[in-house]
C-alpha cells in the first residue's frame, strides 16, 4: 500500500498490537464498506458561536449581531429599560425598533425591578464611600399635556409610532390632529394601534380626510386611549356604527363628538353614545345621510341636563327633532341649524313653545325654509335669554316676522341678517325701534330687498345701546337710510359701510356728526362716491378716538392722508388701497411725529412711486405689515432694499 500510494513509512497499519485493548470499543469502528473501517474516538462536540458563512472553498464567521434576535426577545428587552429615555433611543435605531417599542402597552413595562437593582447598586456605593450617586426616574408624569398635528404626505403609520414613543417620557400626549393622508403609505389601524398603547392620556383625536382608517383603527383607540373626551370625525367613509359604539362603552368621559361627511355612521352610533356617554356636552353632526330623528331623539333625550352645543347641518331630519330640541334642551346654550330641507315651519314653532330653551344665548339658522313669521315669533317667545341671532338665506321671512321676533326677543344685544331678500326699509328700521335696550350690534349683508326710502319716522327714542352697524352689498341701502340711521343710533363706535355704491358725502355727513361716543373702527371699502371731505370731517371729529380706518376704492387722495395725519393720533391699521394718493400724502404721514400706524396697505396704488421709499422706511419704525402689491411706479430693486432696513414688517409685493 505504501508502494502505491508513495508513502515511506511502515507497511503495518497499526504497528504495536490491536488499536483498542477493550473489545467493547469495536463499536466505535465506522463501516465504510466491506474491506474499509474508520476509527471515531470519543470527544466532545466543538462550540459554534456564530453562523458560518460558506463562500466556496473557504469558510467565514459572521460577526454577531443583536439584530440576529427575533422580535420576541428585542420586545422582552426593550420592555424591561428602567425609562422612557431609553426606550426613545432605542426607537431611533431603526424602523423595526421602532415598530416593537410603539406596540409595548403601559402595563407591559417592567421598568421597576430594573430601577430597584440600581438604586440599590447605587446605595451600596455610596455606603463603601464611593461618589453619590442617584438614580431619578426619567419617565415624566404622563398628563398629556401635548399637541401633534400631521398633514397631508406627513401622515403615515411610521410617524405616529414616533409620536408614540417621543410623547411618552415628555408629559404625554393630550391632542392628536390628522389631515388627510399619505397616499401610498397613510395612515392604518397599525399607526392607530401604536397611539393607543403608547398614549393612554390621549384626551382629542380629530382623523380628517382618511379613508384608510376603518374601525378597526377606532377600536385600538377604545381599547388603550379611555381618557378620551373629544372625537372629531371627517370625511372618514370606512368607519361605521361599530366604532362607535366602542368608543361610547370605553369612554365614559367623552364630552364633545363632531362627526361630519361619514356615510356609514347612524342611528345606532349615536344611541350608543346616548347610553354611555352620560357626559356630552357638545355634537356637531353634519352630512351624514343615516342619522335620522331617532338617533337624534335618543342623544338629546339622554343629556338633557349636560349639552350645551348643538350643530346640525345636511341632515335628514323632520320636525320631530326640533321637537325634541325644544323640550329637552334644558342646557342648551348654543344652536346652529343649517340646511334642514325636511323640517317645516311647525317644527320651528314646537320648538319654541317647548320651552326648554331658556338657557339659549346664541342661536344660528342658514337655509332652512321652515323659518317662517309664525315659527320665527315663537322662538323669540321661548327663548328669553337669546344674545345672538343669526339669519342666512331664510327666503321666507319678511318684514312683520322679523319686527315680532324683536318685539319678543328682549335680551337680544347681536343680530345679523344675511341674503334675507324679503326683509326691506321697514322691517329693519322696526326691528331697531322694538329691540329692547341690550341690543349692541346689527348686520346686514346682501339683503337685496333693502331699497332707499324716505320714511318720516314718528318721535321715539333712538337706540342708545347699539355699538356696531354694518351693511355690505346692500345696493339700495343710500343716502336716505344714513339719515336715519345717524338720528336712530347716536353711540355708534364701529361703522361698517363696504359695498354700497349709492351713498354719498351728503348722507355719510349726518351719520359722522350724530355719532356722540367717538367712531372707533370704521370700514368704507368700495364705497366709490365718498371723497376727501368725508375723511378731513371725520377725521375731525373723530380722530382722538379712530383706531382702524378702510378706505379701499374711495375717490380720496393726499389731501385725506394730511388729515389723518394732523388728527388720527390713534390710529394704527390704515387701507387706503386703490386710491389716488401720491408720493406727497406719503410723504405727510412720515412727518408726523405722532401716528403710529402698525398696519398700512397701499395695494394698487399706481401713484406711489420709489420716491416714497425713505417715507416708507420712516414708517416702518413702527409698521408690522406693508402692503405694495400692484403697485406698478414701485420697482422691485426698491422693495429688496426696504425690506432689508424693515426686518421686522412683513411686506407683500
Amino acid at each position: 500500500m505504501s508502494k502505491l500510494f508513495a508513502f515511506s513509512g511502515s507497511d503495518e497499519f497499526c504497528p504495536g498490537g490491536s488499536i483498542y485493548p477493550n473489545p467493547k470499543e469495536s463499536s466505535l469502528f465506522l463501516s465504510l464498506g466491506r474491506h474499509v473501517d474508520v476509527y471515531f474516538p470519543p470527544r466532545k462536540r466543538s462550540r459554534i458561536s456564530a453562523p458560518f458563512v460558506f463562500s466556496g472553498e473557504t469558510i467565514e464567521q459572521k460577526k454577531p449581531s443583536i439584530e440576529d434576535l427575533p422580535d420576541e426577545c428585542l420586545f422582552e428587552i426593550f420592555r424591561r429599560l428602567p425609562g422612557g429615555q431609553e426606550r426613545s433611543s432605542c426607537a431611533c435605531v431603526s424602523k423595526r425598533w421602532l415598530t416593537l417599542v410603539s406596540n409595548i402597552r403601559r402595563d407591559e413595562i417592567n421598568g421597576t425591578k430594573t430601577t430597584q437593582a440600581l438604586n440599590l447598586k447605587y446605595e451600596s456605593a455610596d455606603k463603601k464611600g464611593g461618589v453619590v450617586s442617584e438614580v431619578e426616574d426619567q419617565d415624566v408624569v404622563d398628563e398629556g399635556y401635548l399637541s401633534r398635528s400631521l398633514e397631508g404626505k406627513k401622515a403615515t403609520d411610521v410617524r405616529l409610532a414616533a409620536i408614540s414613543v417621543g410623547t411618552a417620557s415628555r408629559g404625554g400626549l393630550g391632542k392628536l390632529f390628522i389631515r388627510g393622508s399619505n397616499s401610498r403609505r397613510g395612515v392604518t389601524a397599525a399607526g392607530l394601534r401604536a397611539i393607543s398603547r403608547g398614549c393612554p392620556s390621549l384626551r382629542v383625536l380629530s382623523l380628517w380626510d382618511l379613508s384608510s382608517v376603518g374601525d378597526e383603527g377606532l377600536f385600538e383607540i377604545a381599547d388603550g386611549c379611555h381618557q378620551l373626551e373629544k372625537l372629531d370625525l371627517c370625511h372618514c367613509p370606512a368607519i361605521t356604527d361599530k366604532s362607535l359604539l366602542a368608543v361610547a362603552k370605553s369612554c365614559p368621559n367623552l364630552n364633545d363628538l363632531a362627526i361630519e361627511g361619514c356615510a356609514n355612521i347612524g342611528n345606532e352610533g349615536l344611541q350608543a353614545v346616548a347610553r354611555c356617554c352620560p357626559n356630552l356636552k357638545s355634537i356637531s353632526i353634519r352630512d351624514c345621510p343615516l342619522v335620522r330623528d331617532q338617533g337624534l331623539a335618543s342623544l338629546l333625550s339622554s343629556a338633557s341636563y349636560s349639552l350645551t352645543k348643538v350643530k346640525l347641518q345636511a341632515l335628514n331630519i323632520t320636525d320631530v327633532s326640533l321637537a325634541v330640541i325644544g323640550h329637552y334642551g334644558k342646557a342648551v346654550t348654543d344652536l346652529s341649524l343649517t340646511s334642514l330641507p325636511n323640517v317645516s315651519e311647525k317644527g320651528f314653532w314646537v320648538m319654541g313653545n317647548g320651552h326648554g330653551l331658556q338657557k339659549l344665548k346664541s342661536f344660528a339658522v342658514t337655509s332652512c325654509p321652515g323659518v317662517t313669521d309664525l315659527g320665527l315669533e315663537a322662538v323669540g317667545r321661548g327663548c328669553p335669554n337669546l344674545k345672538q341671532f343669526c339669519l342666512r338665506k331664510c327666503a321666507f321671512l319678511s318684514d312683520n316676522g322679523l319686527v315680532s321676533f324683536a318685539k319678543t326677543a328682549s335680551s337680544l344685544e347681536s343680530l345679523q341678517l344675511e341674503e334675507c331678500h324679503r326683509i326691506t326699509q321697514f322691517g329693519f328700521f322696526g326691528s331697531l325701534l322694538n329691540c329692547g335696550a341690550k341690543l349692541k350690534a346689527i348686520s346686514l349683508v346682501n339683503c337685496l330687498g333693502i331699497k332707499d326710502l324716505n320714511l318720516a319716522l314718528p318721535p321715539v327714542s333712538p337706540c342708545e345701546s347699539l355699538r356696531s352697524l354694518s351693511i355690505c352689498n346692500c345696493p339700495g341701502f343710500g343716502d336716505a337710510s344714513l339719515v336715519v340711521l345717524g338720528k336712530l343710533c347716536p353711540q355708534l363706535q364701529h361703522v361698517e359701510l363696504s359695498g354700497l355704491h349709492g351713498i354719498t358725502d351728503a348722507g355719510f355727513l349726518p351719520l359722522l356728526e350724530s355719532c356722540k361716543a367717538g367712531l372707533v373702527k370704521v370700514n368704507l371699502s368700495g364705497c366709490v362716491n365718498l371723497t376727501d371731505k368725508v375723511v378731513c370731517i371725520m377725521s375731525d371729529l373723530h380722530g382722538w378716538t379712530l383706531e382702524m380706518l378702510n378706505l379701499d376704492g374711495c375717490k380720496i387722495g393726499d389731501a385725506s392722508l394730511v388729515a389723518i395725519a394732523e388728527n388720527c393720533h390713534l390710529l394704527s391699521d390704515l387701507d387706503v388701497s386703490k386710491c389716488a394718493i401720491t408720493d406727497s400724502g406719503i410723504a405727510a404721514l412720515a412727518r408726523s411725529n405722532l401716528i403710529n400706524l402698525q398696519i398700512l396697505s397701499m395695494s394698487g396704488c399706481s401713484r406711489v412711486s420709489d420716491k416714497s421709499m425713505p417715507s416708507l422706511g420712516k414708517l416702518g419704525e413702527t409698521l408690522l405689515g406693508l402692503n405694495l402689491q400692484q403697485c406698478k411706479a414701485i420697482s422691485s430693486g426698491a422693495v429688496d432694499l426696504l425690506v432689508e432696513q424693515l426686518w421686522r414688517c412683513d411686506i407683500l409685493f
